[in-house]
């Protein structure tokens, strides 16, 4: 089981690489009261990333990794993981972050880990989801929302939602409907860990459900 205790709330960070739209629906759950948990730290491995900008906004502690500044990958994400654990991170959310995480880095967080991914996993793991989606010829595509493992994608899954497909979508109209979603879906899987109502047994999420 994943909870934080009674009247705790939990210590959340993100790590994001461009814009931070989910960063912000994170921010704004949190802002509205319907999401109890504490942004501690936004991370990125874009100096300029915009999502650093919008946790400046909210006073929350940012910094960026870039990867030309570190000797290597192991390096860079050594510095991540002891910045994370200095501002202690009870989870840690990629929102948005286009680097794949290894094994190294999954084994020293010392706390769960959960992406989100623009496609109803397993299908269309990786980049570019929504063109593979159209692609494919499916009626639906959605947001998966998975706890990280050392695969591409391949983590057990928590949440998700479906998107309808339409025959004149463009990779922009299916990414913004998806997007929506992903805005409703992330806040939603992470108050249910902080709300302890998420339990984790090998590939099997079990949730609890609100009464």
């Amino acid at each position: 089981m994943l909870s934080g205790k009674k009247d705790h709330l939990m210590k959340v960070g993100v790590l994001a690489s461009g814009r931070g739209s989910n960063l912000q629906a994170l921010i704004d759950a949190v802002k509205t009261g319907r999401l109890p948990v504490k942004i501690i730290g936004v991370g990125s491995d874009t100096a300029d990333a915009a999502a650093l900008a919008r946790a400046a906004n909210e006073s929350i502690p940012a910094r960026a990794f870039p990867p030309a500044l570190f000797s290597s990958r192991l390096d860079q994400e050594r510095s991540i993981l002891f910045w994370f654990e200095e501002l202690e991170a009870e989870l840690l959310v990629l929102a948005g972050y286009m680097r794949l995480l290894s094994e190294h880095f999954i084994r020293g967080a010392g706390c769960p880990i959960i992406n989100i991914h623009p496609a109803l996993l397993p299908s269309f793991p990786g980049l570019h989801a929504q063109r593979q989606a159209l692609n494919a010829g499916v009626r639906y595509s959605g947001c998966t929302v998975h706890f990280v493992d050392a695969g591409l994608d391949t983590g057990p899954i928590i949440l998700q939602q479906t998107v309808p497909v339409y025959e004149e979508d463009t990779e922009e109209s299916l990414s913004e409907r998806i997007l929506r979603e992903e805005h409703l879906l992330l806040p939603e899987a992470v108050r249910l860990i902080a709300a302890g109502k998420v339990r984790h047994n090998g590939r099997k999420v079990l949730i609890e459900r609100d009464a």
